[in-house]
């Protein structure tokens, strides 16, 4: 059995074993990033498991890797902040332009530079014909199965070529052919990169897998050669094209890898509705090309998770003249001038921020008005950069703190990613509100079901949150009650902030109830080092120098 099959059949093996039990935490929440679809069934959930395997484990030369090409796996170039995530990796692209008259140069390996070589004396490089070189990072492929679903028709009648609303914006569709279908009857809308070049999910990862892994497949079966040179590439590449072939289930990887985009679900958005941002971002024209929400098709050929559903990607996939924001780097039937309009959502993860990273480092707040300027002073997006440039301070805030709803995961009020105890200490303050809460309030990062108050329902959700993202909560007295429940109504207090109330933890340290603090404790500390849950005494979130030091502290036989 090859080390791919022996993957696939352990993760398959470990999928059976959850009997779906992952997804029994925050059915009513938005899951974080990285996570897949709700709704998928088991069969569809071990396709996205096995899938997500194979995205993030590196390919071999045996395997088909190169003889040249940028990352060995998937994950290297969508990481952030999961697998399928944004990335900062930049990829180079070069051509000729000779006054307008734009060359690939696939003659000597263009228009994509691979940077890396299986072996010395097989890379390539950007030759001297190219006078244009342009740098390009990577998309998110999260929630691509609901991109996908989405209506050719419906993106086409955002389309305004002529602009015949006169409000400076004139977007296209990019229509393209897939590569699955490379007869292109019909065309399709496209909507993936960012020259909206790419139509598919399948046709996406066929055209990675081979260009930035040099894995050829059964959509493109012919490997590059460095810089055009095929007796190099003879010299080179000792596996057989097409290098893809089917697993043991009759998969290829790229159609492995193709079930893990596909079944990713969308980005949180928190709150998910009624910030004033939202009225002052449709208020500047950010809205015209930043379509809020879309329906996927009625089709009953599709999934039940992707089938007629209701998305927020702040989209409309079209193709805009993008002025001095554009890389000028031509594909397909996309001008240099023009770029695709990227999705927000997921965009507080973002960073850096625009196709070529130049909004970068710095708040997200820096980053995203940065990124807001950049589209002027000339093309589709000048006016609403000029608008936003005009706001009173306050509604930039307000605009600015929208844009960091998109893929801030509900209940986390620090804003770190994940649900632990640093986030239910602001969870209790403000479950005390007595007033009202908007969806511009801090606090409306608990108000889940956003009817105006942190109550026990919204206490419930954070629960599974918690217990999602590794939290562990106890009932120390055994009164039926658990310890976050009693300590947050009242019953109990808990000083030092541990989630444990202060009567059951008379001995703090002695985390294998012992009945002392001793080598058993320390060890658990040590195992856990890093981590969160078990072992993190103070209640930072992570194992580490300060539950070490009460360990220490309380070190002997209990009082």
């Amino acid at each position: 059995m090859t080390a791919v099959a022996m993957l696939i059949a352990s993760t398959a093996i470990a999928a059976s074993a959850r009997a779906d039990g992952s997804d029994s935490f925050g059915l009513a929440t938005q899951p974080p990033m990285g996570r897949p679809l709700p709704g998928l069934t088991a069969s569809e959930r071990e396709l996205f498991d096995i899938g997500r395997s194979l995205y993030v484990t590196p390919l071999l030369p045996e395997d088909g890797l190169g003889p040249i090409f940028n990352k060995s796996n998937c994950q290297s170039c969508h990481s952030t902040p999961a697998p399928g995530g944004w990335g900062n990796i930049a990829v180079t692209h070069f051509g000729y332009d000779d006054k307008g008259k734009f060359e690939n140069l696939e003659n000597l390996g263009g228009p994509l530079l691979q940077t890396q070589a299986i072996a010395p004396g097989c890379g390539e490089f950007v030759p001297d014909a190219a006078n244009t070189v342009i740098v390009r990072v990577t998309n998110s492929s999260m929630a691509f199965g609901l991109i996908e679903a989405i209506p050719d028709a419906a993106i086409a009648a955002n389309e305004d070529p002529a602009d015949g609303d006169g409000d400076g914006v004139s977007g296209r569709v990019h229509w393209v052919a897939p590569l699955e279908d490379p007869m292109g009857s019909p065309l399709r809308a496209g909507r993936f990169g960012w020259k909206a070049q790419v139509a598919t999910v399948l046709s996406f990862s066929a055209d990675a897998s081979r260009n930035e892994m040099g894995l050829t497949n059964r959509l493109i079966p012919t490997e590059n050669a460095p810089n055009g040179d095929f007796d190099l590439l003879s010299e080179c590449d000792p596996v057989p094209d097409p290098e893809d072939i089917p697993d043991g289930d009759g998969f290829d990887f790229i159609d492995r890898v193709t079930h893990f985009q596909r079944y990713l679900g969308p980005p949180p958005q928190t709150p998910r509705s009624g910030m004033t941002g939202e009225t002052v971002f449709a208020a500047v024209g950010c809205t015209a090309c930043h379509v809020s929400e879309w329906t996927t098709a009625d089709d009953p050929s599709l999934e039940a998770a992707i089938r007629n559903r209701t998305i927020r990607p702040y989209s409309d996939f079209l193709l805009h003249d993008m002025g001095l924001l554009a890389d000028g780097f031509p594909d397909g039937d996309a001008s240099g001038q023009e770029m695709r309009t990227p999705v927000l959502w997921g965009l507080r993860t973002r960073d850096p921020m625009l196709h070529d990273g130049s909004a970068a480092g710095g708040t997200f707040e820096d980053r995203a008005a940065a990124a807001i300027a950049a589209h002027g002073p000339f093309g589709e997006g000048a006016a609403s950069a000029a608008a936003f440039a005009a706001l009173p301070q306050a509604e930039k805030d307000q605009l600015l703190a929208f844009l960091g709803s998109l893929g801030r995961l509900e209940f986390d009020h620090d804003g770190d990613g994940d649900v632990d105890l640093l986030d239910f200490t602001p969870f209790e303050a403000c479950f005390h509100i007595d007033s009202t809460i908007s969806p511009d309030d801090p606090c409306a990062v608990s108000d889940i079901d956003q009817d105006g108050d942190v109550d026990l329902d919204d206490f419930q959700l954070f629960k599974t949150a918690y217990l999602r993202d590794g939290g562990e909560i106890g009932d120390c007295d055994d009164d039926g009650i658990d310890d976050l429940e009693a300590i947050l109504t009242g019953l109990a207090t808990d000083r030092d902030g541990d989630g444990v109330p202060d009567d059951c933890a008379a001995c703090s340290g002695d985390l294998d109830a012992s009945g002392a603090v001793d080598g058993g404790d320390l060890t658990i500390i040590l195992a856990n080092w890093g981590g969160k849950g078990t072992g993190d005494l103070d209640g930072s979130g992570t194992v580490d120098g300060g539950d070490l030091t009460i360990v220490l502290a309380n070190w002997g036989t209990c009082p």
